[in-house]
This record gives structure tokens, sequence and C-alpha cells, in this order.
């Protein structure tokens, strides 16, 4: 056979170049889109017809179905969308990956795009050196498109040649007479192929070049089409495997959406094939069992007509397959959904800096959520009579400190990840604020575990504070629990619509009943209204309700800086 290494590594090279450029495209279009993208997501409502067009639209924007699955993982795993919604978006994902087809077999075999790719570099180059970032953008979408079809052109050329390498036909046609074995074994190695480059449009691509090659007939590449559909699905299912429960059951869901329309394409797989060639022939005037050179026209037909048809079978039964998987991914128990963990940022950095920080920021805004809850548990713990059930609490209250003291080591880091990539000026002003946002939750949970410390100690010294004591502390605690539910709102809202208003207010109320508690508390002391110890207690009590609310203003601050500065 001659087949060198160097062939060998020039056939990896040229993937590499293809993979490269799928790459760079995708995340400039990402950065394009990006905004549109999660506005078109936020608005999801859980029409599944929506969710297919949703999933189409993003899905042709990525070009990579690999990508699109883990970002609709992540999405979910970031509370943008439900189970319900993802099923649909789902569907409509599988449709929009069988463009990446369609733009290869058009640019990629009928039209030499390759001889244009240096001129469109020449066009990207400038654009790349722009100061603006949305030209930017563009000029790397233009770069990575000509990178793709260079690449392509170069695998075309680096596969061995047949006419050459005549035992390299000889081997495949080992396996091509198997009857309904060769269909599996060639679904089998579209599965293995997609899993190991992690990319079906790179293992579709290669599908292409070894039918143009004649390495394989039509009915084989069309198994090795069913097999990337399969194989897809696992890169999402390996980033869901660190994910919460519900991108634990998207992914699980594209799996079994898949399987079920590969389980009855199978059953009739012969048939289906013959339609497509007889309608290919009937265009075209040539038939892809005769010609490898219409093989992948007919592939491309072949793959959105199932994943078309494999959507309208299946979108009836959303409601049946939600079931389906939330048996197959049961929930333990509530108490282990309910703690206080790393939740949305744990699939790792996203396939743009854009929506690494949407997932930061869900992130976020469920830390705020938890320290809410701390806050919470101190009032109970205030006035919990059972020793056993206070020392439960007060172990629970220690435990989220502990744990909020991680999540923002853990929120930080990742958002120094990011740093390390391109972004807009916006995207950096709202990294810088999300810095803060961290460092002022976690001091909102130093600030509710002092106050728990200072219950604690309340109750080892046996103090009690009479009716009206505990109703001022009463009114400055409930200021603070508005305080933080103006900061968690606020936290809801894009940065573009916070405003300070109710923050400032609720925050000078705070000040004014600190300051009033505190003359007040001095005066008590001189009249020994309650002992020094008490009065020592009484002051921490509301002193910290007060750091505590500086604390909620500083995340309002930090949200507001992010639209006001230029």
């Amino acid at each position: 056979m001659n087949y060198s290494i160097f062939d060998f590594l020039t056939l990896v090279g040229s993937l590499g170049m293809f993979l490269y450029g799928m790459k760079m495209m995708s995340e400039s279009l990402q950065k394009v889109a990006g905004s549109k993208m999660r506005s078109i997501l936020s608005a999801m409502t859980s029409n599944r017809f929506l969710g297919v067009l949703t999933g189409f639209f993003v899905t042709t924007v990525v070009q990579s179905s690999s990508a699109t699955t883990v970002m609709l993982v992540g999405f979910v795993n970031a509370g943008l969308l439900t189970l319900k919604e993802s099923i649909g978006v789902i569907m409509g994902a599988n449709i929009g990956t069988t463009v990446t087809g369609w733009v290869i077999t058009i640019f990629g075999f009928k039209v030499q795009i390759s001889e244009y790719a240096l001129p469109l570099i020449a066009f990207g180059i400038p654009l790349i050196f722009s100061k603006s970032g949305n030209r930017r953008s563009w000029g790397e979408f233009l770069v990575g498109f000509a990178l793709l079809f260079m690449g392509l052109d170069f695998l075309k050329s680096s596969v061995p040649n047949i006419k050459e390498n005549p035992e390299l036909l000889q081997f495949l046609h080992g396996y091509t007479n198997l009857g309904f074995l060769s269909t599996i074994i060639f679904l089998f190695i579209g599965s293995l192929l997609t899993i190991i480059i992690q990319s079906s449009s790179a293992t579709m691509a290669l599908t292409f070049v070894m039918c143009n090659q004649g390495w394989i007939s039509f009915e084989m590449a069309a198994a090795m089409v069913l097999g990337e559909n399969i194989g897809t699905t696992v890169t999402a299912n390996i980033a869901a495997s660190v994910g919460n429960l519900s991108a634990k059951r998207a992914a699980r869901a594209h799996l079994i959406f898949n399987l079920l329309g590969v389980f009855w394409m199978l059953l009739i797989f012969k048939t289906f094939t013959g339609w497509i060639d007889q309608f290919t022939t009937h265009h075209n005037g040539l038939s892809p069992s005769e010609n490898p050179a219409v093989i992948p026209t007919a592939l491309s037909l072949f793959h959105t007509s199932f994943n078309i048809i494999n959507m309208l079978l299946l979108i009836w039964f959303t409601p049946i397959l939600q079931k389906i998987v939330e048996r197959l991914v049961p929930q333990k128990d509530k108490d282990s959904e309910e703690e206080f963990r790393l939740k949305y940022i744990t699939t790792g950095l996203m396939s743009t800096s854009e929506l690494s920080l949407l997932q930061a920021k869900k992130e976020i805004q469920f830390f705020a959520k938890h320290t809410y809850k701390m806050f919470d548990f101190f009032r109970k713990l205030l006035y919990e009579t059972s020793d056993k059930k206070f020392t439960k609490l007060y172990a629970k209250i220690q435990k989220y400190e502990g744990i909020s003291d991680n999540v923002e080591v853990e929120i930080t880091n990742y958002l120094s990840q990011i740093s390390q990539y391109k972004m807009s000026d916006v995207g950096r002003r709202r990294m810088r604020s999300m810095l803060k946002l961290a460092g002022d939750l976690e001091s909102i949970g130093d600030s509710t575990f002092n106050l728990a410390r200072t219950v604690n100690r309340m109750r080892e010294k046996k103090i009690k504070f009479n009716k009206e004591a505990m109703q001022k502390l009463e009114l400055m605690f409930n200021l603070v629990e508005e305080s933080l539910q103006i900061m968690r709102s606020n936290l809801d809202k894009d940065e573009l619509d916070v405003t300070l208003g109710k923050a400032n207010l609720i925050e000078e109320q705070i000040n004014n009943y600190r300051n009033q508690l505190k003359a007040e508390h001095l005066d008590n002391l001189s009249k020994n209204v309650y002992s020094y110890e008490a009065g020592i207690i009484f002051n921490d009590l509301f002193s910290e309700c007060e750091k505590l609310g500086d604390y909620t203003i500083n995340v309002s601050e930090a949200l507001v800086e992010v639209g006001t500065r230029k």
C-alpha cells in the first residue's frame, strides 16, 4: 500500500483545519447573534412548535450539532429553558444540523469554494483587527468559513486513492455485503467517529469524502449518517453528567429522541433509501447507487428528510417523552435538590465568553437565592424552642456559610477563565460587576452566619428579650429582608433596567433605624432596662443587620454600573 505516515498526518491535519474553521465560524456567529439568540431563548414558551423553530434557528447559526446540544444543556442547566421546552428545541436542532450537510454539498463538492478561500481571508483579516467588536466577529466568520473549505479540499486530496490502493476498497467491501448487519456495522462506525471527533459536521464531511472517493456505497453512507445522529448525543450527555437534574433529563431526551428515530428508520431503511435514490435520479438524472458524485446530494436529502419526518412523528408525543426521561432520571429526594451547591457553571465554559457570562449570571442569581434562604433560616433560628431542631438549623446555616465561601471562589475562578477570551466592552463591565457581586453575596452569607452565631450565644447564656425589644428587632429584620428581596429582583433584571430608587430608600431606612436603635440602646443601658451582656447581643444583632444592608445595596450599585459606564 503506497500510503505513508506523512500522508496520514496530512489527512489528520486537513481534518484539524476543517474543525478549526468550523469552530471559528461557529463562535464568531454566536458573538454576532448571541444577544438575539439569548432573547429568543428567554422568550420561549411551552409551545413545542416554537421550540422546534428556535432549535432550527440556533443550530443553523452555530453550524454544529454537538455544540448546539452542549449549549442546550447549558441553557437548561442555567434555567433558561424547561425540560418540556428543551425537547422541542432538540427536535429543531436535529433539523438545523442538516444545513451543514447542504452547505458542504453545495460549496464543498459542487462549487470549488476553496479557490476563493484566500481572497475571503484577505477580506476577513483586516476586519479581525478592527476596533469594532461586531466587525471583528464578521472577520473571524470569513476566515473560519475559508479555513473550513480549505480543510475540506485538503481532506478530499489527502485520502488514499482507491485506484492506487485497491486493498482499502477490498477491506471495506468485506463489510458491505452482510445485509442488515452491514447497516448496523456502518451505523456503529458513524456513531464511534462522531464520539471520537466530537463533531457530527466533521464526521459528515468525512462520510461525504469517502462516498465521493468511491469507498462506500450510498446505503452504507446513509447508515453512517444515522450513526452520527446517535453519536452527537453523547457529547451532551457527557456535559450533563455534572449538570443539574433538568440538564441530565434534557440530554437524555435528546438521546431517546434520536434512538427512536433510528429505530423506526432501520425498519424501513431499504425502502426509504430506495425512495431517496429514485427522487435523486428523477431530478439529477444520475443515481447515487451508480455515480459517487451524486451521493453527497442524496445523503443531504436523506439526512434532512429523516429528521423532519422524525420530528413530525414524535412531536405529538412530547409529554410522553418528558415522562419517560423523568422516570429514567428521577429526583432522588427533595432535600438534595434544595441543597445549596454550585449548580450552573459545572458544565465548564460555554462556546463563547458572552454565553459563559450568562451562565455565571445564573449562578450568581442562584447564589443570591440561597443567601436569602440563609437569612430565612436565621429568623427561624431566633424563635426555635427545640434544642434538637435549633442545633440542626444552626448547623445548616454554618454549612451554607462554608459552601458560600467555596461558591464565591468557584465563580471568581470561572470569571477569571472567561476574562482570557475576547469579549465586548459591555461584557467586560458585566464580568467586573459579577466579581463584585460574588464578593458581596459571600459577605451577606458571612453576616447571616454572624447573626446566627449571636443567637447561638444568646441561647447559651439563656438571654431573652422582652416583647418590646423583640418587636424592634423584628422591624429591623423585616427591613433587611425587604432589601434582600429588592436585591434579588434587581439581579433578575437586565442590568440596563436596574434602578436604585427602592434599594436606596430601604438602605436609608435601615441606616436611620440602626441609628435610632443605637441611641435607644445606650439609653436602655443607662436605665438598666436589660443587662450589659444582653445589651451587647442586642447591639450586635441590629449592627450586623446594618452591615448586611450595606452589602445588598452594593449588589444593586454594581449592577447599575454595567449600564451607566462607557
